[in-house]
């Protein structure tokens, strides 16, 4: 039996990955909702089938990402006391105290560094059966960001039955990237302020529920939002709603200062699928023990990362891509200059190429067609 040989990308590939990197950490946009291009960039760097980035949410409560709809759909499962024991049982470190890989060492970390007991063991164990084995997995590995000395997230590469196990040498390239993948992941300002005019409002919905925290009604639109801002806490046992959203909804009964309105709750939360905010206020058509609420849920997300996926898809060279960039974010030749390092000439001379490469006339057409591609890439 022939053992599947490693997935090297090829060095022109890989070089183009690594410009991508480095070029996201040098744009004015960060945080979690740009894990997709991340993503993207790792895919033509490292030979994965498919990735996953673990960390704190805004509101401090553990939350993911997973590519991989088998595992995505196991997420809930994973928090479940008896999964984490079983997990505890078998693995030296776990997704959920992302911070005890310290111990392990710097860098991308392996199965085998992972693991505490034999394989076969780990293949029998209820957090594999549970976990890994509905969608396939037979390896991964991680890599914890940290930066400014607190930990970002966790980046988790899997590999399917019937694809090689990770070697040394494919890993080994994402070391020195970890500063810049901490830096373009970590939450940035504007992960607190979802409304200002650098997002794009994505969806929103309606939840009703009583004064208690029962769900009345939900609209469609509102159970996929919420599903997104809460992920595995959504709808947790016997329907109730996250705790956080609970809390929420008790705010609306704190009594006000004297001579002041009674502010309207609301609460924000960031990860990898966007920015949501969240406002409840009270249905005054219904009275006593049926009085009901309304949370509405609005999601946004930055109009930097739908950009990058647009850029993304042009397949631009280096300096055209980066030009690109800080055309689409209106920045002015002299100040786009500045930022790639070269003259106000050659920020001409690069312009003309990437119209003339597109078959376009002026900014204004570029951003046309960026609009369109960030259209199409939604649908």
């Amino acid at each position: 039996m022939t053992t599947p040989a490693a997935r090297l990308p090829s060095p022109r590939c890989a070089r183009q990955a690594l410009a991508r990197l480095q070029q996201m950490a040098g744009l004015d946009l960060r945080g979690p909702p740009l894990v997709e291009p991340v993503m993207q960039a790792l895919h033509r760097l490292v030979g994965f089938d498919a990735g996953g980035y673990v960390h704190p949410g805004s509101d401090g409560v553990l939350q993911t990402y997973l590519e991989d709809p088998a595992i995505q759909a196991r997420e809930a499962a994973y928090f479940d006391p008896r999964i984490l024991r079983s997990e505890n049982a078998v693995l030296r470190c776990s997704l959920h105290h992302l911070g005890h890989t310290v111990h392990l060492g710097a860098g991308p970390l392996m199965l085998a560094q992972l693991l505490k007991v034999p394989y076969a063991e780990l293949l029998r164990s209820e957090f594999y059966d549970v976990m890994l084995r509905p969608s396939g997995v037979t390896d991964w590995a991680t890599l914890v960001l940290r930066a400014d000395g607190r930990r970002v997230g966790t980046l988790v590469l899997y590999r399917h039955a019937g694809s090689a196990p990770f070697t040394r040498e494919e890993l080994d390239v994402l070391a020195p990237l970890q500063a810049t993948l901490a830096h373009v992941l970590q939450p940035g300002d504007a992960d607190a302020h979802d409304d200002g005019d650098d997002s794009e409002r994505l969806g929103s919905g309606l939840l009703v529920a009583t004064a208690g925290g029962r769900p009345q009604w939900i609209s469609p639109e509102a159970e996929a939002l919420l599903r997104q801002a809460f992920g595995w806490r959504w709808r947790g046992a016997a329907g109730a709603l996250p705790a956080p959203l609970q809390a929420l909804l008790r705010r609306l009964h704190a009594p006000a200062l004297p001579g002041e309105p009674l502010p309207v709750p609301q609460m924000r939360l960031c990860n990898a699928q966007g920015w949501f905010s969240l406002r409840a206020t009270r249905m005054e058509a219904a009275r006593g023990e049926r009085q009901a609420v309304a949370v509405h849920i609005t999601r946004r997300a930055p109009r930097g990362v739908r950009l990058l996926s647009a850029l993304q898809a042009l397949g631009l060279p280096q300096r055209q891509h980066e030009l690109a960039w800080w055309l689409a974010r209106g920045l002015p030749e002299s100040q786009i200059a500045a930022r790639m390092g070269i003259s106000a000439n050659t920020v001409v001379y690069h312009r003309r190429q990437l119209y003339n490469r597109l078959g376009l006339q002026e900014r204004r057409d570029l951003l046309r067609r960026l609009d369109q591609g960030s259209a199409s890439s939604s649908t």
